[in-house]
């Protein structure tokens, strides 16, 4: 699967990204992540790609045309990778179109549903705006996505986008030692995942359940699902009402 960003700050999200799961990930050829600086495209000397908003007000705005031509850059570069892999859509002799991800307190909120609808594109862009947003009119032709990880503001769209991309890659084949994992974890079914316990058995007075020693699979299971609802009754009563 293939990440590309449009940021202002690439040396933020590839260092972020570059580390753990998914810097593991990139190195074994499982994902491919791809910062464009969108500056680098700015047609002054200077790199600016921000400018006073028309009608006033506090702030500045980024400048439609660097961002789009920094989106052109990356499709190009899909379209281009995609013709030579034979992966036009089928009878249409068109290329798909990649999904361009914005990332805005003004989205819908991002939740495990969207993040395996993700892990099946081929290719995901991911806009980070800053200052004050982003011009309107890039954004409506450019953007098929808007979204939100919570209803707060950040500085700007670097680290909404890593954290959906570090969801993301998660369910990405062969990302995981343990492809299981995925499958199990928190917010499985509309539950959240039960309480796991290591060694040592006895921890501050604190013993590990019974059931997890007896070794039988069964009672282990019945037990895991019985604490994933008690859990979630508990801490998130939301997802039972959604689910």
């Amino acid at each position: 699967m293939h990440f590309h960003i449009l940021t202002l700050f690439p040396e933020m999200v590839m260092e972020g990204l570059d580390t753990s799961i998914t810097g593991r990930a990139m190195k074994n050829g499982h994902i491919t992540v791809n910062a464009v600086n969108i500056r680098d495209f700015a047609e002054n000397k200077h790199g600016h790609v921000d400018d006073y908003p028309y009608g006033g007000g506090a702030g500045m705005v980024m400048q439609p045309g660097p961002v789009y031509r920094a989106y052109e850059y990356v499709r190009n570069a899909v379209n281009e990778r995609q013709m030579q892999g034979a992966n036009c859509l089928e009878g249409s002799g068109e290329i798909k179109r990649p999904r361009v991800i914005y990332m805005t307190p003004q989205g819908k909120v991002f939740n495990q549903t969207l993040a395996k609808e993700f892990a099946e594109e081929e290719d995901l862009i991911f806009l980070c705006g800053h200052y004050e947003g982003i011009d309107e009119r890039v954004l409506e032709m450019i953007v098929t996505d808007h979204l939100s990880i919570g209803d707060y503001v950040l500085t700007g769209g670097e680290l909404p986008a890593m954290v959906v991309i570090d969801a993301v890659s998660r369910l990405v084949p062969g990302v995981l030692n343990n492809d299981i994992s995925a499958e199990f974890e928190t917010f499985h079914n509309n539950l959240l995942e039960y309480p796991q316990y290591t060694r040592p058995e006895e921890f501050m007075g604190k013993k590990v359940p019974d059931v997890l020693l007896s070794g039988h699979h069964k009672n282990i299971e019945t037990w895991r699902m019985e604490q994933s609802v008690k859990r979630t009754k508990e801490r998130r009563p939301d997802l039972l009402e959604n689910g």
